[in-house]
């Protein structure tokens, strides 16, 4: 027998783009709109493929919402599915768990979502398919669910369902922590995992894959986004295709400012950059960060000026492609020398580094930025500013350097 099903996870309808403050209403509403695209897109390529099954494996909305009109989207969706006969399995995940997303819409006859207060199975007779798994009841979920699964039902292609770290992986808190042995152990043919956002392949016997989530949201999101598709013949998987449906890409570039002695060159570099990153992107909305580090003779142009720097970075990516968007400019300059004294007896440069160095400075610092972000609107992907704060004293000495350079000694 021969069938495939979609393995998805971390669809996070609903969440906004992090990080990102566009100028052009036209790129924000683009990008406003990526998650439900590349759903959509999702949808149109599973029913395409005759899908035999889909699971969603963990959270599927971001959080708790304002009004229904997220999850109207989505049971719209996957009713699409319903109709034409397609099972669905869902998972709720710590984005969605129980405790998050206190409201709920009816499901489509054919969705099914597994518990969250006890390991569940559901079987598909005519496939010889039981699946299992249990969903979380609060975020923070800690307990290793995969040892309390149901033992494999022996003859039929058995796959587990989890919103897990499994060991750990950089970036992602440790819910539901388990390791390759506990899923070993239920000796099922496929485990589909959600919760982390890279697509990876973590093993193939069995096999064990988080598909990644289907639209990067920030700057840490680099790269194709999307689901996967499971070709499962006599009882085994027999391949794995990604499915690639995300509408917006993020990308992050590094240049070397020592290798350009004028800003033309330094302009040139950003452009060729940003077009090859353009040219992986394959036509979707691009939000390229461009770090410029190193010692360069340029580096009191770029200090005397961030706003306008930042404006002939972002011109040069949108000369590569009309559908790049600044994510954010980084400076990592330095002057090649020491910088030079004001005249022959006042050391500006080491006044300004003494004055930066005081704790009275740094404590007041702190208490301005905290002043700050407090009147921010919360849920940026961004450091937080008195996390920054060195790196912030840095560009203000670097600004008044290049300010009192400009002006000369006078």
């Amino acid at each position: 027998m021969r069938f495939t099903f979609l393995h998805a996870a971390d669809l996070h309808l609903g969440s906004p783009f992090k990080g990102l403050r566009l100028r052009d209403e036209a790129l924000a509403a683009r990008l406003a709109a990526a998650s439900r695209d590349a759903f959509t897109d999702l949808i149109d390529r599973a029913l395409e493929e005759k899908i035999a099954f889909a699971i969603f494996a963990g959270d599927i909305f971001d959080g708790d919402w304002r009004d229904a009109a997220i999850a109207l989207f989505f049971n719209r969706q996957i009713a699409r599915l319903a109709k034409e006969g397609v099972p669905i399995f869902l998972l709720k995940g710590n984005h969605d768990a129980d405790s998050v997303v206190t409201k709920s819409l009816a499901l489509p006859d054919l969705a099914r979502q597994f518990s969250t207060a006890r390991a569940e199975s559901f079987e598909l007779p005519e496939l010889r398919v039981a699946l299992h798994g249990r969903g979380f009841s609060h975020r923070a979920e800690q307990d290793n669910l995969a040892i309390a699964m149901p033992p494999a039902k022996e003859g039929w292609f058995n796959i587990g369902v989890l919103h897990s770290s499994l060991d750990g992986r950089p970036g992602h808190a440790s819910y539901a922590p388990c390791s390759l042995d506990d899923l070993r152990a239920r000796n099922y043919s496929y485990w589909a995992l959600g919760h982390v956002h890279a697509h990876e392949v973590v093993a193939q016997d069995p096999w064990i894959v988080f598909p990644g989530n289907l639209q990067g949201r920030n700057i840490r999101e680099t790269g194709a986004k999307g689901a996967v598709l499971v070709d499962v013949a006599n009882g085994e998987v027999a391949r794995l295709r990604r499915l690639v449906v995300d509408r917006a890409r993020f990308a992050d570039i590094t240049l070397d400012a020592a290798a350009h002695d004028d800003t033309a060159s330094l302009l040139r570099a950003v452009e060729a950059a940003a077009g090859a990153e353009a040219d992986r992107a394959e036509g979707r909305l691009l939000a390229l960060r461009v770090r410029v580090s190193g010692a360069s003779p340029l580096h009191a142009q770029f200090a005397a000026d961030p706003p306008r720097w930042r404006d002939e970075i972002e011109a040069a990516a949108q000369r590569a492609h009309e559908d790049i968007v600044l994510e954010r400019f980084i400076l990592e300059t330095e002057a090649p020398v020491a910088a030079p004294r004001l005249d022959s007896d006042f050391d500006f440069a080491a006044l300004l580094d003494e004055a930066l160095a005081d704790p009275e400075l740094r404590r007041s610092a702190v208490a301005a930025l905290a002043a700050v972000e407090a009147r921010t609107p919360p849920g940026g992907s961004e450091p937080r500013l008195s996390d920054e704060l060195d790196a912030l004293l840095r560009e203000a000495r670097d600004l008044a350097l290049a300010r009192a350079e400009r002006g000369g000694a006078a």
